[in-house]
């Protein structure tokens, strides 16, 4: 009897799964970016000198022979930096973006892009698709930054970390445009302790 009901249930979880209908490969895939850069493989390899500091998640679309900026994307109008969800930014510690500090923690990042610097903004909506419901009122920080050249064009939009003197920077690029937006771990402000007077006993 009890091999007849396993046999049962082997039948229906099999038709179950057979019935799944699961997603095409998406043509804008899913990708992520660490810094330290490559900082899990750093971590099994026991070669992490220095922690987690952030991390994003966004997906790649292909130029597939289109012109992009101004084209595909029209200048002056918000971006998700990215396809499908917007993209998403975790940070580890809190960190310095454009002067002010921004708590650890889950962001979702945009762009408006124009011919000559793209508005970068971190925003506290996460977990949605697109910027169709994007809202200026939930904006962490905005700051502006140059666009540069590539020397050669790029097919797929990339977003990577890199190392800087001081700090890192966010760099992006699609086409042959490329942005990069300065971030740096936060410094809490030394607390000075005024000194305790201590009372005078009159004799």
């Amino acid at each position: 009897m009890r091999l007849l009901f396993s046999s049962c249930l082997m039948v229906i979880s099999f038709a179950a799964i057979s019935q799944t209908r699961f997603p095409p490969l998406d043509k804008s895939p899913m990708d992520m970016s660490y810094y330290p850069a490559n900082y899990p493989i750093l971590k099994i390899q026991d070669k992490a000198s220095d922690p987690l500091v952030a991390r994003i998640i966004y997906s790649r679309p292909q130029r597939n022979g289109r012109d992009v900026f101004g084209e595909l994307l029209e200048y002056n109008k918000v971006w998700r930096l990215g396809a499908n969800e917007a993209t998403e930014i975790e940070f580890y510690k809190d960190v310095t973006i454009g002067n002010k500090m921004v708590s650890k923690g889950r962001y979702t990042l945009y762009a408006i892009p124009a011919p000559d610097k793209w508005t970068i903004i971190v925003n506290k909506e996460i977990d949605i698709w697109g910027a169709f419901k994007y809202d200026s009122g939930k904006d962490v920080v905005r700051v502006d930054v140059p666009v540069q050249k590539l020397s050669e064009p790029l097919e797929a939009f990339s977003i990577v970390f890199e190392k800087e003197t001081v700090g890192f920077v966010l760099t992006a690029a699609w086409e042959s445009v490329v942005v990069s937006l300065p971030i740096n771990v936060y410094d809490k402000p030394a607390v000075i302790k005024k000194p305790v007077k201590k009372a005078v006993k009159k004799n």
